[in-house]
């Protein structure tokens, strides 16, 4: 059984930084993408940065563009999102997914399997 655990989310100010994790178990994730993505209260679900495993190629929001960076290591099932220069508007839950194919996409409905999220909570 798949699993994906969140980490590193956290109450900080703006302008400072924070790295998520996400580790997989219970499967093969090397033809996978992983993805990031964000909900903050009373908002959609929105698509924040995602990684092909093989090969390492990445994709942003041009929200976060310049200011995160994914990426991952692929011994260790794990992929992390480094968030610099936060801002209060990045306030959210974040949640790492996993979708069954090397093709990058932006639409949450497009991946398989979710972790239960972390909250980042950015103080102006």
């Amino acid at each position: 059984q798949v699993q994906l655990v969140e980490s590193g989310g956290g109450l900080v100010q703006a302008g400072d930084s924070l790295r998520l994790s996400c580790a997989a178990s219970g499967g093969t994730f090397s033809g996978h993408v992983m993805g990031w993505f964000r909900q903050a209260p009373g908002k959609e679900r929105e698509f924040v940065a995602a990684i092909r495993l093989s090969g390492g190629s990445t994709y942003y929001s041009d929200l976060v563009k310049g200011r995160f960076t994914v990426s991952r290591d692929n011994a260790k099932n794990t992929v992390y999102l480094q968030m610099n220069s936060l801002r209060p508007e990045d306030t959210a839950a974040y949640y790492c997914a996993a979708r069954k194919s090397p093709i990058i996409v932006v639409h949450g409905a497009a991946y398989d399997y979710w972790g239960q999220g972390t909250q980042v909570t950015v103080s102006s």
